[in-house]
């Protein structure tokens, strides 16, 4: 990054403001919203600091887009004993993990 602090950073700051400034400070019918900028908050780091590439690429070697593909699913296309099916499996596989990387964590320990 050629500039300190960075986006990630700024987002951390705003982050830690928000749990340890703003939320005692507010009354209690506001802590929900305020937990939930936080929240939103981490989740956008974890989103900016997951590498999707080899998901994508694994993903164009199937199917044009998610969309394609969940049509496909869905018609039977990569049903167990096709061709794609390992292919396809291997890729949800690691699309879930990708997507609870992001949203769930805890899930994955």
């Amino acid at each position: 990054m050629l500039e300190r602090p960075d986006g990630a950073d700024l987002l951390a700051t705003a982050r830690e403001v928000v749990l340890s400034d703003l939320l005692p400070a507010l009354p209690a019918e506001k802590a929900f919203h305020a937990r939930m900028v936080a929240a939103a908050i981490a989740l956008a780091l974890r989103e900016r600091g997951t590498g999707t590439a080899d998901v994508e690429a694994a993903l164009q070697d199937i199917s044009p887009d998610l969309a394609t593909l969940a049509t496909a699913i869905r018609a039977g296309t990569h049903d167990p004993g096709t061709p794609t099916h390992e292919a396809v499996a291997a890729f949800l596989r690691e699309y879930a993990r990708l997507r609870a990387r992001v949203s769930a964590p805890k899930a994955l320990a």
